[in-house]
């Protein structure tokens, strides 16, 4: 089979159309022809070198979380899953056998990972991992679902954002920031958003989008954003600077939950603005399996329509990472295997 490996880490000229050998399914496994697999910053934080999971003697390296496509073969003891069925792979890794495992959110498992393999002609993954696809949910906007929307649901749920609320989300043209947009308007709530492009803001609206204000610097946009109100959630995905500004910005007993570092490791808190006024800063990464169910009914019932920016072929899967990684896109990049 073919696959879009990683042969160099130094970003999309890193990225080769390699053969392999196509993958049995093992005990308790399942081998899925992809019909489609998003890509995500995590990839590119690894095509450039900049992940310590993945070293230069691990290449070729095979990347890819948001698997969707169509069950090929089981491994034996499966019976959650069978040959035909169309699915979409919930990529996060735990050990099962930590008490968040037992107990749940799995998501804050001790040994949390998440899956690699979904470029290519075919993935193996563990049967048990498989969300089933309704008719009416395309392997397309499946593939879009896993890590941006799923991480946005559940950071949205940890704010515990509802009807009236204001969401404020520096960065809101990325696939966490649109998710997050889509996700906010379903619940109800109002969103704010940041970005250095006005053609971008433009586009999120029609997302559903309130208020956009086109800025990068920290000050401007808490003056802004206030002019607009007092957020009660921020969802951020940049971390940095735009820590301490989520901080200033929102509500007395407003919720920040960070999920990235896109914007730096390291962030500045008001430790006595945050006791004085009850805010709470909380870690959040991906979403849980029952998140990932959950959104696939929405898009089944035509209440979420995941954001697709662009469609490429398995040949195309460098360019797919130099739109990412110049910032041309707004919603997901897909790849067809």
């Amino acid at each position: 089979m073919r696959a879009a490996a990683f042969t160099d880490l130094v970003g999309p000229d890193g990225v080769d159309v390699i053969d392999c050998e196509t993958p049995d399914p093992g005990p308790g496994g399942a081998v899925v022809d992809v019909d489609a697999c998003a890509i995500n910053r995590h990839d590119l934080w690894i095509l450039e070198g900049e992940s310590a999971m993945v070293e230069a003697d691990d290449l070729p390296f095979v990347t890819g979380l948001d698997v969707a496509g169509t069950v090929r073969e089981v491994g034996e003891g499966v019976s959650s899953v069978e040959s035909g069925d169309r699915v979409v792979l919930c990529p996060n890794e735990t050990c099962g056998q930590c008490r968040f495992c037992r107990e749940g959110p799995e998501n804050l498992c001790a040994n949390f990972s998440l899956y690699h393999g979904g470029l290519a002609e075919a993935a193996r993954v563990e049967a048990d991992r498989l969300v089933a696809l309704p008719d009416e949910v395309s392997t397309t906007a499946a593939a879009a679902i896993p890590t941006a929307y799923t991480t946005a649901f559940h950071m949205l749920r940890r704010a515990d954002v509802g009807p009236a609320d204001l969401v404020f989300v520096p960065g809101v043209t990325g696939g966490v920031g649109v998710a997050t947009v889509q996700l906010a308007t379903i619940l109800g709530a109002r969103t704010v958003g940041t970005s250095s492009s006005a053609v971008k803001l433009e586009q999120v609206r029609e997302f559903g989008l309130d208020h956009g204000i086109q800025s990068t610097d920290t000050d401007e946009i808490y003056e802004q954003v206030r002019e607009i109100g007092v957020p009660d959630a921020v969802v951020n995905h940049l971390g940095g600077e735009y820590t301490e500004l989520g901080q200033r910005v929102m509500a007395r007993g407003g919720t920040m939950v960070v999920c990235g570092r896109t914007a730096g490791g390291t962030s500045t808190i008001d430790v006595a603005e945050l006791f004085l006024e009850h805010k709470r800063i909380v870690g959040s990464t991906m979403g849980t399996q029952d998140d990932l169910r959950r959104l696939v009914d929405l898009v089944a019932a035509g209440d979420l329509e995941p954001a697709i920016d662009e469609a490429y072929a398995l040949e195309e899967t460098a360019d797919a990472f130099v739109a990412m990684s110049e910032r041309e896109s707004v919603g997901k990049l897909v790849v067809h295997p």
